[in-house]
């Protein structure tokens, strides 16, 4: 009884599939990791249609996955494997580098992302990290990834009309509706001059030439009662 309890206190190894296109580096990584405790590699796909075929027969804890294969791509392979098994950790494995390939398999729910040239001993920490729930990225990767978030956000454009006073938004409306300067100063109970005075300002901030162009502008922002 004492033995059995003893042997259901070892930790399980750490499941791991690799999924890559070249075979020697799956023969390698294969090779390598299954002389590091607690990891065991259990499958190895050569594409990532048996990359998922195999995920469904083993239920891996961790996926080593590459990014530029025939037919499905790793990107791809992450976000269908993800569907169906949520709780896997998907470690990028590549020798890519570029924004096109990196973000998009990261927004795909990849956990890791780690370039082929990483020593062993990093990748087997990494699998470890993962399965504890702790993300590793490679520090090229995390900073590009730092450089995106510090780049300033283009602030959103402001409608040209912003710029308008109350009394100048009034005259527009009256300019919309086709009314004269003359009955424009009615309207508004202000001087003819007063008048001529906001139109030449209404023109000069929304960048038109004349009263048609001021009247379109209106209608088409929706100013025009």
């Amino acid at each position: 009884m004492e033995a059995i309890e003893r042997m259901d206190s070892i930790e399980q190894p750490i499941k791991v599939l690799l999924v890559d296109d070249h075979e020697m580096v799956r023969i390698g990584l294969a090779a390598v990791l299954n002389t590091e405790d607690g990891i065991e590699v259990v499958g190895e796909a050569s594409n990532g249609m048996e990359g998922i075929r195999l995920a469904q027969a083993y239920r891996p804890d961790v996926v080593l996955m590459d990014l530029v294969m025939e037919g499905m791509d790793g990107v791809e392979t992450t976000r269908k494997l993800l569907e169906l098994y949520p709780d896997c950790k998907v470690i990028v494995l590549t020798s890519y580098l570029d924004d096109g390939k990196m973000y998009p398999v990261i927004e795909a729910g990849a956990f890791s992302y780690l370039l082929k040239t990483s020593r062993a001993t990093e990748i087997a920490d990494a699998i470890r990290a993962a399965n504890r729930g702790q993300s590793v990225l490679e520090s090229q990767v995390a900073a590009k990834m730092m450089n995106r978030f510090r780049q300033p956000k283009a602030e959103a454009v402001r409608p040209l009309h912003d710029q308008l006073t109350d009394r100048e938004m009034d005259v527009l409306k009256c300019v919309a509706k086709g009314l004269s300067n003359q009955e424009i100063a009615e309207e508004l109970f202000i001087g003819i001059k007063t008048v001529k005075f906001h139109v030449t300002n209404i023109f000069a901030k929304l960048s038109v030439e004349d009263r048609t162009q001021a009247a379109i502008y209106a209608h088409k922002h929706g100013l025009a009662e």
